[in-house]
């Protein structure tokens, strides 16, 4: 968002035509409550929301066909199979990841493998008009490369040395920008403030879905604790419009938070009407061993939700996946979900019972790979894109990917601690 709003910016101060530069928010408005942390550093900066032009505000097909449309692709270089008309008024791509040529558009193309997009807007616009930077623009760029190269943190190694470049230019500049600490922490805990937002919009902040089979799982991140999101009012009622919303048939919700010893706690709901698949899938994540979430029970007086609390915290959603997929393809080998009203619990138990010894024992094999997660995940979908062609580049960093970090520097904190000891 900062690099369309800052290239936009630069290109109205400095082209001399009648164009209209305009910066569009590739989302629709109603998803930037779910970008806590965009919405912390606009309010911060002092662009109120009001001046922004989401998505679903301008008609780019209609301007296209006026012969009125120009389009600069910024941070993402693959247009949609909805927007693929539009590739033709693609004129220039600035972006830092790698290119994935098959997708994209047939033009000027400026990429450079750095830790942010807002480093390459940085540099052009000191390089092109220098004069023209105010403090609210190079504050927004500032952050921006802070947050995404991890407060330059070189342990992380997602700052490179034009990432470090400019933030010292930018420094050098604007001597009164905020410091990289405060300005890093603050827009982190912007990112896990799930305060103010429904039950809906909470579940599609941070979610993934995989299917199988014909069965459709979403899986999302929660950054509360778990008791406290069972009590949210009308919970069960959320839940099953969300999973009638979205087409789903199971619902799992990892919550993900620090107890007062700052040490990290995941908890697992598995919501699901049909009792048989329910059955399988919490059968299968109990029985597992590579990994073993080491999962116990926790209470739950919702119909159709079994919780858990969740020991071995390394286990992430990405670690995960692969038992639900396995699952489902088990399941719908021997189990039809009906058209109608779901399974009842007794009906289901023994077939669910042979399901599960079936599943079981296909899990193990083959997953050992899957356990070593990379010292970052892969990029998230950006929501101009179908599928993901992007992940081979440089990660941008989930709420739940710094969780996965500060988890790991603190199991490392417990181990080296345990050693002294001895």
């Amino acid at each position: 968002m900062v690099s369309a709003l800052a290239l936009a910016f630069y290109l109205a101060k400095t082209t001399e035509t009648e164009e209209v530069f305009v910066p569009v928010l590739n989302i629709k408005r109603s998803e930037l409550p779910l970008r806590g942390d965009n919405v912390f550093f606009l309010q911060k900066i002092h662009i109120p929301e009001s001046l922004l032009i989401f998505r679903d505000e301008i008609d780019l097909h209609a301007l296209h066909q006026a012969g009125q449309l120009t389009l600069i692709l910024v941070d993402h270089h693959v247009l949609p199979k909805s927007d693929s008309a539009l590739e033709e008024t693609v004129a220039e791509v600035l972006d830092h990841r790698p290119i994935e040529q098959r997708h994209c558009p047939p033009c000027h193309i400026s990429v450079e493998l750095v830790g942010s997009c807002a480093t390459l807007v940085t540099e052009r616009i000191l390089q092109g008009a220098p004069e023209i930077l105010d403090r609210q623009t190079a504050a927004l760029l500032h952050g921006t490369i802070i947050l995404d190269c991890v407060n330059m943190d070189l342990k992380v190694g997602k700052a490179t040395p034009k990432d470090s470049t400019y933030v010292e230019k930018l420094e050098a500049l604007f001597p009164d920008l905020p410091k990289r600490n405060d300005i890093f922490d603050s827009l982190q805990k912007a990112k896990f403030d799930v305060s103010g937002l429904t039950t809906e919009q909470m579940l599609r902040k941070d979610q993934k879905t995989i299917c199988r089979q014909g069965i459709k799982v979403a899986i999302s991140a929660i950054y509360m604790d778990l008791e406290a999101f069972l009590q949210r009012s009308g919970l069960i009622a959320d839940l099953h419009a969300f999973c009638q919303v979205h087409n789903c048939d199971v619902l799992v919700a990892m919550t993900i938070f620090f107890n007062t010893h700052n040490e990290p706690v995941r908890q697992l709901a598995i919501f699901c009407p049909h009792a048989a698949l329910r059955m399988m899938i919490c059968g299968v994540l109990e029985c597992s061993h590579s990994p073993s979430l080491k999962l116990t029970p926790a209470p739950s007086t919702h119909p159709n939700l079994q919780a858990y609390l969740q020991g071995n915290t390394q286990v992430s959603r990405k670690k995960l996946l692969p038992l639900l997929q396995e699952a489902l393809s088990a399941y719908s080998d021997s189990v039809k979900i009906p058209s109608g009203q779901p399974e009842t619990e007794g009906v289901c138990r023994e077939q669910a019972d042979k399901d599960l010894d079936r599943a079981g024992s296909s899990l193990v094999p083959g997953l050992s790979q899957d356990e070593e997660e990379p010292p970052l995940p892969p990029t998230p979908m950006n929501s101009l894109v179908d599928e993901c062609p992007l992940d081979q580049g440089l990660p941008k960093l989930s709420a739940e990917a710094i969780f996965e970090k500060c988890s790991q520097i603190s199991l490392s904190q417990s181990t080296a601690a345990s050693l002294s000891q001895k």
